[in-house]
């Protein structure tokens, strides 16, 4: 059963390799704990008080309530599936509440370090030197998560505008900046020198492979570790310095919301948290009596 739903979500439902990996891992770790406190019951036909226990079980690990949410989740879609396929009538995580967690609010970098970073940091001339200062001016300018990066091709590149492939499988156009093309151009030219066989893919390894998640972080970490000392420091941060920077400035909410490509707008609220200084400071100036 386990199978038959990974498979589905992996090759039916299309999700991205990781979320297949994470369910995969879930799944298995719920499969486990039945094995070892109820080997007599299948899994597929777990009961209310069993979940409730594997949850009881992981709160004692001293797991986070945020990833026993998630592996709440992965159950939930489990038996959704099931109840899909006639193998099962009821939803025995129906009455399963998630746990609560405090909010976190996105880490970002300020404007000034960014400005450091783009106008004082040496990338060099060269194709290294320009792939790395276009990666970061892509995530910077564009918000767009690390996968959908690392699958950027050539021809998605049309104009003044990328075409990106986002979560469920989603197209959304987002638009570049004048220093963002001319940097691709410049880009492509010395990948053309560097490599000789052609490739689909915007960016490349040193030697010459498709870009992979770990170079990617690894990348963002030292540059920005150049500029700036907070503790997070990650491709998911420019996005969120993106979207922070942009509400900072006066866009439309909305509208961050379509560059994100979040499906729904309480999850771009949460950038307004960060801007709560700024919002103050301007009350402050232009109120008459702030």
């Amino acid at each position: 059963m386990v199978d038959l739903f990974l498979n589905y979500i992996q090759y039916e439902k299309r999700l991205s390799p990781h979320t297949v990996k994470a369910y995969e891992n879930d799944m298995a770790q719920f499969t486990r704990f039945m094995e070892n406190d109820f080997p007599e019951t299948e899994i597929y036909l777990a009961d209310f008080k069993m979940i409730r226990g594997w949850i009881v079980n992981l709160s004692e690990s001293k797991i986070e309530n945020r990833s026993i949410n998630r592996k709440i989740a992965t159950l939930r879609a489990f038996y959704n599936f099931l109840i899909s396929k006639k193998k099962l009538e009821t939803d025995p995580t129906q009455k399963i509440k998630s746990l609560k967690t405090p909010k976190k609010l996105p880490v970002y970098v300020e404007e000034k370090p960014i400005e450091m970073l783009f106008d004082k940091v040496d990338f060099g001339i060269d194709f290294h030197g320009l792939r790395d200062k276009l990666i970061l001016e892509i995530l910077y300018g564009t918000g767009m998560r690390l996968s959908e990066l690392i699958g950027i091709k050539i021809n998605d590149v049309d104009g003044q505008k990328i075409q990106v492939l986002g979560k469920r499988n989603k197209y959304r156009i987002i638009p570049l900046s004048n220093t963002v093309i001319t940097l691709i151009d410049q880009y492509l030219e010395f990948r053309k020198r560097e490599f000789s066989i052609p490739g689909e893919y915007l960016f490349l390894t040193d030697k010459g492979e498709p870009l992979y998640p770990v170079f990617v972080q690894r990348k963002v970490k030292y540059y920005l570790e150049l500029v700036t000392t907070i503790h997070k420091k990650s491709p998911h941060v420019m996005r969120h310095s993106f979207a922070t920077h942009l509400l900072n400035r006066g866009a439309d909410l909305n509208a961050i919301k379509e560059l994100l490509g979040h499906s729904s707008l309480v999850a771009t609220q949460i950038y307004t948290h960060n801007s709560i200084d700024q919002l103050k400071e301007i009350h402050k100036k232009a109120h008459p009596k702030a």
